[in-house]
C-alpha cells in the first residue's frame, strides 16, 4: 500500500519544476501582451528622461522589469551572506526583504504620480465609504488591491510581530492613510477616498493569507543570527 501511494504522488522536485514552468510561462505570456506599450516607452526610458518615462504607466512598469536581474541578484547575494554567517532561513528572509521593497516601490510610485493639475487644483478627499467603488472600476479595484499587496505577502515572512491577520490589515491601512494623506498635502490632482485604505487594506490582507504557511513565528530563530551551538553531552 505504501509502495502504490509513493508511486502516485509526485515527487516534490517534480512539483517544484511543474510550478517553475508556470510561472515562466506566465511571465513569458504577460511580455507578450505589454510589448507594445513597454517598447513605446524604452528609447525615453533608456536616454534617462522623465517625460515620457517616469511619469507614465507604461515607463514604471518597464524600469521594473528591468530591475527585475538586480533584485534577484540582490536576493542571491544576501543569502548567500547569511548561510555563510549560519543563520537559517536565509533564502527566505531574503526574498521578503527584496520583495517588500521591489513589489511596493513601484505601486507607490504609480500612486504618487501628479495628475494634470497637480499643484493647481486644491485637494479632493471623499470620505463616504463605498461610494468611489463603483467610479473605480475593475482595472482601478485590481490596482489598488495590489498596491500593498507585496508588503502584506512578504512582510510576515520576515517579522514575526507582523505574523497575524489583524496586524497586517493595520499595516496596510496605515500606509495606505500615509500616502492618500502626501496625496491631499501636495495636492497631486487626486481624490483622498476612503475607499482607496479599504481597497488597499484587503489586499494586503489577501495578500498576507496567500503566504500565511511561510510565516515566521516567534519560535523560530531569526536568520540574521548563528544557529545555537549544542551544549555538550555529559
Amino acid at each position: 500500500m505504501n509502495h502504490n501511494v509513493s508511486l502516485s504522488a509526485p515527487p516534490r522536485r517534480t512539483r517544484r519544476i511543474v510550478l517553475l514552468g508556470l510561472v515562466v510561462l506566465g511571465t513569458a505570456s504577460a511580455m507578450y501582451v505589454v510589448r507594445g506599450p513597454l517598447m513605446m516607452s524604452a528609447p525615453r526610458c533608456m536616454a534617462g528622461r522623465w517625460h515620457g518615462c517616469f511619469d507614465t504607466f507604461n515607463g514604471v512598469v518597464l524600469m521594473t522589469l528591468v530591475a527585475l536581474p538586480v533584485a534577484v541578484l540582490v536576493v542571491w547575494a544576501l543569502a548567500r551572506r547569511r548561510r555563510a554567517a549560519g543563520g537559517t532561513s536565509a533564502w527566505r528572509t531574503s526574498l521578503a526583504e527584496v520583495g517588500m521593497v521591489h513589489g511596493t516601490v513601484p505601486f507607490l510610485w504609480l500612486t504618487m504620480m501628479p495628475g494634470a493639475g497637480a499643484g493647481t487644483v486644491p485637494g479632493r478627499v471623499s470620505l463616504v465609504p463605498l461610494r468611489d467603488l463603483v467610479t473605480m472600476g475593475p482595472l482601478g479595484i485590481v490596482g489598488n488591491l495590489l498596491v500593498f499587496a507585496s508588503l502584506g505577502f512578504f512582510a510576515p515572512m520576515r517579522f514575526a510581530a507582523l505574523a497575524s491577520v489583524p496586524r497586517i490589515l493595520a499595516l496596510g491601512a496605515g500606509c495606505s492613510v500615509l500616502v492618500e494623506t502626501a496625496q491631499y498635502v501636495l495636492r497631486l490632482d487626486r481624490v483622498s477616498s476612503v475607499d482607496d485604505v479599504l481597497v488597499n487594506a484587503a489586499g494586503a490582507v489577501l495578500a498576507a493569507l496567500a503566504s500565511r504557511r511561510w510565516w515566521r513565528t516567534t519560535a523560530e530563530v531569526p536568520s540574521d543570527q548563528p544557529r545555537p551551538a549544542l551544549a555538550p553531552a555529559g
